[in-house]
């Protein structure tokens, strides 16, 4: 216990020596933690944003006005038992311009006629939206369906989904996960950079009073101790600062932007924040006491 306290008191001593030093370590890990940490959160809402329109992903399949209810019911049948279709329902011409009426201008309707010009419709919804394009080939190879389709000459007309969405979407999942991946290991070369170097200085620092604990037999873990107990601090102190400044984003910034941008789902829950709070506070300590390590590899023979 006595030497821990001796680390801590000579980890300080460190600190001071070398404040300027000191204080450039801590503020590029706390703006690399920082960073870290608001991917993490922007990670959380695009991942809401992402399930949210995920969610609503469905097919739908046009089939002709003259196709009889038996065949319409056997491509139901066929559809519900792909992988990834969680309910097939059907729409008549009656509900789709009734539908067609609430979401839109009913004087369209009215320059109608009484004359109803949308098509009946196979509706698909879907358990795996990942597998919307598997559910969408499987129906175009059904027989029947591209018999009774809208348009039998070319049945991919009548089947919809928002293709150029899904794919939009699901290729930017990827690319914000790999932006992530390549952000974060920059940042932390950078903090251990850092780090490295203000462990350099503190060693160059004394390295007359490490001489003298050589000729007195201290051990290596003894000499060593003070230094990786210095880049720990440092660590904490720059973990605990971004842990501040993401919990201020979260209680002043957030609420702001969320009532301004309403239709993204903003609602990361507490445990979420918590748990990337924990896992700065970590990284921030491994940082720390891997990249004094380093530079005592390098600098400090014992």
């Amino acid at each position: 216990m006595s030497s821990f306290f001796y680390f801590i008191r000579e980890s300080l001593k460190g600190f001071s020596r070398n404040l300027s030093t000191a204080l450039g370590s801590i503020v590029t890990i706390f703006l690399s933690l920082l960073i870290i940490g608001i991917f993490f959160v922007a990670g959380f809402v695009v991942e809401n944003v992402v399930s949210s329109v995920e969610s609503e992903v469905s097919i739908t399949a046009y089939v002709a006005d003259d196709a009889s209810d038996a065949d319409i019911q056997e491509v139901e049948r066929y559809v519900q038992g792909l992988e990834g279709v969680a309910s097939v329902g059907f729409t008549t011409k009656e509900q789709a311009i009734e539908n067609f009426r609430a979401m839109s201008n009913s004087d369209i309707i009215d320059s109608l006629d009484g004359q109803n010009p949308l098509p009946r419709s196979i509706d698909i919804e879907l358990s795996d939206p990942q597998l919307v394009e598997q559910v969408s080939s499987a129906l175009l190879d059904n027989a029947t369906y591209q018999s009774i389709s809208e348009d039998p000459s070319n049945p991919a007309d009548s089947v919809k989904y928002g293709q150029k969405t899904v794919e939009r979407l699901f290729a930017l999942t990827n690319y914000v996960r790999y932006i992530g991946i390549a952000l974060v290991a920059l940042l932390v070369f950078i903090a251990l950079v850092f780090i490295n170097n203000t462990i350099r200085l503190a060693i160059l620092a004394r390295r007359k009073e490490i001489a003298i604990m050589r000729l007195v037999g201290a051990s290596n873990g003894f000499i060593r101790g003070p230094f990786l107990m210095e880049g720990a601090l440092h660590a904490i102190i720059g973990s605990l600062l971004a842990v501040g400044c993401l919990e201020l984003l979260r209680n002043l910034v957030l609420p702001k932007v969320q009532s301004a941008l309403m239709f993204l789902n903003f609602d990361i829950s507490a445990n979420a924040f918590l748990l990337v709070y924990l896992v700065l506070v970590a990284s921030g300590l491994i940082i720390g006491l891997f990249g004094s390590a380093l530079a005592m590899r390098r600098y400090l023979k014992v």
